[in-house]
């Protein structure tokens, strides 16, 4: 079966919604592709916001950023807001940014991330906790291919934050759409030549979907459902275009 690429619409001209919506299901999905896609990752949670925004009451929620690849850049959602005809505070005010440098703090925010937020804003730990429709997720696994960590504790490591990233993740079929959480792993993982390749086809076993993601010439990021990117030889892969 033939897959169809989606682009992400300009903000100037949304399409209807029929042809995002997969990209903000709830549960897991994983996007790999080129060196800047942990960069792509804003074009993903920026448009959530605005598509949210509009959606009405309950669903202006916002995005928790556990960024492992150091990649978030707030004059990216500075331009965004610009082009969107908001002021950057609007978004920011949506927006919590959580860093790890070293695989076992990267695991550290996946264990700890369903107690740094709420899926609504109507409980009464929302003054507490941070109101997020969805979780995004960088240098997952690259960051467990650290040579100078041992095999071993990497692996252990990953185990454990997939573990809890399969329970936060997971998705409940009947809870309704204020209450549910999209998950995007952004990774370029399969650029690497390590043993420790391993790691992503086990991220990617485990997500409800994977997409491949580059650029048009013009900039606009495309994104590709794949079914099985870790059973697909890389001569078989479709060529990424150049930033």
């Amino acid at each position: 079966m033939t897959s169809t690429p989606t682009s992400l619409p300009s903000p100037s001209k949304p399409r209807p919604a029929a042809r995002t919506d997969a990209l903000y299901s709830p549960g897991l999905s994983v996007f790999y592709g080129q060196a800047d896609v942990s960069r792509l990752a804003h074009a993903w949670f920026l448009r959530a916001l605005q598509r949210g925004r509009r959606a009405g009451p309950g669903q202006d929620r916002g995005v928790l950023f556990l960024d492992g690849a150091n990649r978030f850049d707030p004059l990216l959602v500075a331009r965004f807001a610009r082009r969107t005809g908001r002021e950057p505070r609007w978004f920011n005010e949506r927006i919590r940014v959580a860093r790890a440098f070293t695989c076992f703090q990267l695991t550290e925010l996946i264990v700890r991330a369903p107690r740094m937020l709420t899926l609504t804003k109507n409980t009464s730990a929302a003054t507490e906790k941070f109101p997020a429709g969805l979780v995004v997720l960088t240098a997952l696994p690259e960051l467990y291919y650290d040579e100078d960590v041992r095999e071993a504790e990497a692996a252990a490591s990953f185990r454990r934050a997939l573990i809890a990233l399969r329970e936060f993740a997971a998705v409940n079929p009947g809870a309704p759409p204020e209450a549910s959480l999209a998950v995007g792993v952004f990774t370029d993982a399969p650029s690497f030549i390590t043993p420790r390749r391993r790691f992503f086809r086990q991220l990617a076993a485990q997500a409800h979907r994977v997409w491949q993601i580059w650029r048009r010439e013009d900039g606009t990021p495309v994104f590709r459902p794949v079914r099985r990117p870790f059973l697909m030889p890389q001569r078989h892969t479709r060529p990424l275009r150049p930033v």
